[in-house]
């Protein structure tokens, strides 16, 4: 953090490292900047100690709009005597310094370039960023460090909020502000480490380059002109943040080129970052593995960048024909694709996407035998099941056959482009945004319910069930305290042969410890799962306070009550639907086995 995005490693290297580390940076980096005179780690939280009351009052100062009760502001000052625990100092000191940079040197391109180096750190570590909610957030645990961050994100300028209960508190940044902070991590964050090999890939860079995507983008051009060797060339500019980066515009025989070129790493680095925010996907390279670096982009990709990109390329080709150097026909071939903006993700045909009666449709058609069985293969390398998550039907008599996606399909795909790993999830990945692509073309309707089940699809296993302590839920106008303590899934065997599912949870519930189940089933014409369970007579309290507290780790694990039906014999009843098992998949705990139960008892467990 002290020298740039750097706290994954500071937090794992040896002490040695780090006092060599802090005494560098106020030798002649951050530190001094901030009048921060340490020599080592143990020095520099003691300089942040003496200067703990300033730290509180800038961030009380900050948050003013949204006025800290008496405990929230007791819980900051107190972090000042929690410093000497390293695992505490190493989450507030952080934050703390960004506040003493922000009341120090005000908020310009050098402390935004420091802020987000910092922020990148913690992103990086605890951290998530979602594209499709607008979301980026950090996991603080306390909520005085979680207070600290948002005071912190707040004298830079970005707007959060602080979520969570007990001892997990996060900050979370959401809509225009997520986009901010995303695309100052984007730009001065890690390594995009790109290529092939997933295990290097950093998928909260990837999806802070979708989220940064959505914000402004300041593109320029200067007229085109002729070089000595007779080639056409004009310079293209692209800002963001107070960064500017000149390519190179050629408009060759058969197609356009657009480039980057430069000896310095770091700057072909941030040209390519540049890029990606305009929507090329673009890498750096090396001519020759010795040579200079260069990012490179053609006429297919250009085309399937952001609207301001493909106007200030189209002007620049429009101006070439005016000169009489580029032929009509070649021109207006580049300026529909250019115009167009709808060139498709590579190697991917064109699904067709709709509503009907409210449920997504997504499906590729085609005459083509081979086109067909070619998607298929396609969607089972990806690890989808034929009959599960989506259906063939080959050409018939010259007619067109389709794969169809099923909306379990899109659920699972958005899964492995989170969970999975190799292959797999790089084809889920390029899938799951090409069809969010193909979705925001056809409207608002269907973008927001393919957002919907994919969003639903990457949460399933995202939580572990120790997650949920000191959770704070209301059931029946009381507040109940719920501790999770463990739990699983199982199959079991019922009446008939049906295939159940058991859910066991072991929770303490306001200091009262106990097991709970609730088994689902297949039921009806249209084989719905349901969930039951009864309450305890032997319970503390009897049947009524046993039935409350089940119904708030229900509450506490889905964020949906049960039903609950009082019967004429005494027992009292709790029913869960598929809602509710959509809320349990998002443990991982339980993930695994609901996703079987669900496809299996689906296939082949019909009415009854």
């Amino acid at each position: 953090t002290l020298e740039g995005p750097r706290l994954q490693l500071l937090v794992h290297a040896s002490l040695d490292k780090l006092n060599k580390a802090v005494g560098r940076s106020a030798e002649g980096g951050w530190l001094k900047r901030l009048g921060v005179e340490a020599g080592s780690w143990d020095g520099l939280k003691r300089q942040v100690a003496e200067r703990w009351s300033g730290v509180v009052e800038a961030a009380v100062r900050r948050l003013g709009e949204e006025k800290l009760t008496k405990e929230e502001l007791e819980e900051l000052k107190a972090l000042r005597d929690k410093l000497n625990d390293d695992k505490i100092a190493r989450e507030v000191i952080a934050p703390a310094l960004l506040l003493m940079q922000a009341e120090k040197l005000g908020v310009n391109e050098e402390s935004l370039r420091y802020f987000a180096a910092v922020v990148s750190g913690a992103i990086g570590g605890d951290g998530h960023v979602s594209a499709a909610r607008e979301e980026v957030g950090l996991t603080s645990g306390e909520r005085g460090i979680a207070l600290l961050w948002r005071a912190a994100f707040r004298a830079h300028g970005i707007k959060a909020k602080v979520k969570g209960a007990g001892r997990e508190f996060e900050v979370v940044a959401s809509g225009g502000d997520a986009v901010r902070l995303a695309r100052l991590y984007f730009l001065y964050g890690p390594p995009l480490l790109e290529g092939r090999d997933d295990r290097l890939k950093n998928h909260k860079l990837a999806e802070a380059v979708e989220l940064g995507a959505k914000g402004a983008l300041n593109v320029g051009w200067e007229e085109p002109k002729r070089t000595e060797g007779g080639r056409v060339a004009a310079d293209l500019t692209i800002s963001e943040g107070g960064v500017d980066v000149k390519y190179n515009v050629y408009l060759r025989s058969d197609e356009i080129v657009l480039q980057f070129r430069s000896t310095d790493r770091g700057r072909a680095e941030l040209a390519a970052r540049l890029l990606r925010l305009a929507g090329i996907n673009a890498e750096v390279k090396r001519e020759g593995g010795e040579g200079e670096w260069y990012v490179a982009a053609t006429t297919d990709k250009l085309a399937a960048g952001h609207e301001k990109l493909r106007g200030a390329l189209a002007e620049i080709v429009r101006k070439a024909v005016e000169n009489g150097w580029v032929g009509a026909e070649t021109a207006n071939r580049w300026l529909e694709k250019l115009e167009s903006g709808r060139v498709l993700k590579e190697g991917w045909p064109k699904y067709g996407m709709w509503l009907a009666k409210g449920a997504l449709v997504i499906r590729y058609r085609s005459t083509s035998p081979e086109g067909i069985e070619r998607e298929a293969r396609r969607l089972r390398d990806m690890g989808l099941v034929e009959g599960v998550h989506f259906a063939v039907k080959m050409p018939e008599g010259g007619g067109a056959g389709y794969v169809s996606i099923l909306r379990e399909g899109l659920e699972r795909a958005a899964w492995l482009s989170v969970h999975g790993s190799g292959k797999q999830q790089r084809l889920a990945a390029e899938f799951v945004d090409y069809i969010l692509e193909r979705a925001r073309e056809e409207g608002e309707e269907v973008y927001e319910k393919a957002e919907e089940v994919v969003e639903e699809g990457r949460a399933v296993g995202s939580l572990s069930l120790a997650d949920v302590r000191g959770a704070e839920v209301f059931v029946g106008g009381r507040k109940h305290i719920v501790n999770v303590l463990g739990g699983g899934a199982e199959f079991d065997e019922g009446r008939g042969g049906r295939t159940l599912l058991r859910i066991k949870i072991t929770a303490d519930i306001d200091g009262v410890k106990g097991d709970y189940t609730m088994t689902y089933s297949r039921y009806g014409a249209d084989n719905a799962a349901v969930g039951y369970a009864y309450a305890s007579a032997d319970a503390p309290g009897g049947r009524e306070a046993d039935a409350e507290r089940f119904s708030a780790l229900i509450r506490a694990l889905t964020g949906e009550e049960p039903r609950v039906y009082r019967r004429g014999d005494g027992k009292i009843m709790m029913v869960c639907y598929e809602g509710h098992l959509e809320g349990f998949m998002r443990y991982a705990e339980l993930a695994e086995v609901i996703r079987r139960w669900l496809e299996e008892t689906g296939r082949r467990q019909g009415a009854g």
